[in-house]
């Protein structure tokens, strides 16, 4: 037997599709009460999306909160539609991962395009999350965190870009993408140089980016540290350092 919260929100979609028909006809659209009508149905999908949510019923709530999406693009009410795809791939991700990032990637195509990209960058840092923890696809994942930090990095947002370049620069070391993320790891770390309050932190970046050098070249990861004690001479007093520095004499006595 249906729970009674779905059962009131089969009542809310059957009144929903009822106002949305009945508003595209000729009469609706002459006496100008098409729009009216579209706006009451896309509140009725809304209302029918949460009874079903209380219902657990997690793909009806997202197709619900979808059809409202789509009479609120009719309507030209952007933001709107944006956010009720937003609500859809909530619903999905306990049901439907790859339907959650689907539902998510229109709700972002539409906030780009009205310009508001730092709510675009949150919500691709929520497919990441997805990637990673759902779908398991940490090149998708480091795909959509680089998109938030280009995002972030646009909007002068230079604390939020980082955070999302470091997710980009751990994926792509774990996937042998070495050279891209030293490349992260020192840029973010040349930033830190120069703040007083995340300096403290560019010895771990570096320390990061020498752990990727090992993993290409001994070489390389020598001439890399004699670098990096030049930009960052602090760097000679931290653990890390001589961690990183024991490890390479290792890795030179092992090649002889």
């Amino acid at each position: 037997m249906a729970d009674i919260n779905e059962q009131k929100a089969m009542q809310l979609i059957a009144e929903a599709q009822k106002k949305s028909k009945g508003s595209s006809g000729l009469f609706g659209s002459f006496f100008g009460s098409g729009s009216g009508k579209q706006e009451e149905a896309a509140e009725l999908y809304i209302r029918a999306a949460n009874m079903f949510k209380m219902a657990k019923k997690w793909s009806a709530a997202g197709t619900a909160f979808c059809d409202a999406a789509e009479i609120h693009l009719k309507m030209q009410s952007k933001h709107e539609a944006a956010q009720n795809y937003v609500d859809a791939s909530t619903s999905f991700k306990k049901s439907d991962p790859e339907e959650a990032v689907r539902t998510l990637s229109k709700g972002i195509e539409i906030f780009t395009d009205m310009g508001r990209f730092t709510i675009a960058a949150k919500h691709h840092i929520t497919m990441a999350e997805i990637y990673e923890s759902d779908i398991v696809d940490l090149e998708k994942a480091m795909q959509n965190y680089q998109k938030a930090a280009d995002y972030y990095a646009g909007e002068e947002s230079k604390s939020s870009a980082n955070k999302c370049l470091l997710k980009v620069a751990q994926y792509a070391a774990q996937l042998g993408q070495f050279e891209k993320a030293i490349e992260i790891y020192e840029k973010v770390a040349a930033g830190a140089i120069d703040s007083t309050l995340m300096k403290y932190s560019a010895k771990e970046y570096f320390f990061k980016a020498m752990l990727c050098h090992m993993c290409i070249d001994v070489l390389n990861a020598q001439h890399a540290l004699k670098k990096y004690e030049e930009m960052f001479p602090a760097f000679q007093d931290a653990r890390e350092y001589k961690l990183v520095s024991k490890l390479l004499v290792a890795m030179e006595e092992e090649k002889h």
